[in-house]
């Protein structure tokens, strides 16, 4: 049973920079728009990324940890190419097929797979900040942190760029009590170590290891 993670953030608030300090065996990356990583290290990164080949190789499990970057974009994508069907189906559609892809991470990888989905912000006229979909149509259909345990939103004030982990009543973001404090660098690895210590993924390992 794996976790899904969802982190928000606008564009170039420091959402694929945080998972600069990944070692680059450590983590496979869907990237969905195919656009570069904004540091050098050279990753592990499947381009063009779309719902088939991110599940399959959700699948196969051969790592434990997974980015999908800009996954506003499977929905988005979805949606172009069905632009020219008229009627209500194709929005039921994309939101079945994200909820089917959460379901995956869920029920179709080990316990200790982590898989971050890095997602845009909508923000309406009074500040409130949500999860960006394709529309209104398709919020009818899914709330899409209601999805995760946990969201983190990816902030900046142009000079330092960091997580919040709990809402102040104008962000969806949430995380189980005591897992992280309110305010922590934007550092994906460091999420991850925290997630990992939270649910005892390490012991459940070394008791794994000496049952074999």
């Amino acid at each position: 049973m794996g976790v899904p993670v969802l982190v928000l953030g606008a564009s170039g608030s420091g959402k694929s920079a945080a998972l600069r300090n990944f070692e680059t065996e450590e983590v496979g990356i869907y990237n969905v728009a195919s656009k570069p990583l904004p540091f050098r290290k050279q990753m592990m990164v499947v381009n063009h990324a779309n719902y088939d080949r991110i599940k399959a190789g959700l699948k196969s499990n051969k790592l434990k940890c997974y980015v999908i970057d800009d996954s506003q974009y499977l929905m988005a994508f979805g949606l172009f190419a069905r632009a020219k069907e008229i009627g209500y189906q194709k929005f039921t559609d994309c939101a079945l097929d994200f909820y089917n892809l959460v379901q995956t991470v869920i029920n179709d990888t080990s316990k200790d797979t982590v898989v971050y989905f890095l997602h845009h912000i909508d923000r309406d006229d009074s500040g409130h900040v949500k999860a960006k979909t394709s529309g209104k149509m398709l919020d009818n259909q899914l709330t899409l942190e209601g999805l995760f345990s946990i969201v983190l939103l990816c902030e900046t004030d142009g000079k330092k760029h960091w997580f919040t982990t709990q809402s102040d009543g104008f962000t969806t973001a949430k995380s189980p009590m005591e897992m992280f404090p309110e305010q922590i660098d934007n550092d994906l690895k460091l999420v991850d170590n925290s997630i990992r210590e939270y649910y005892g993924f390490v012991n459940n390992l070394e008791k794994e290891n000496e049952n074999d």
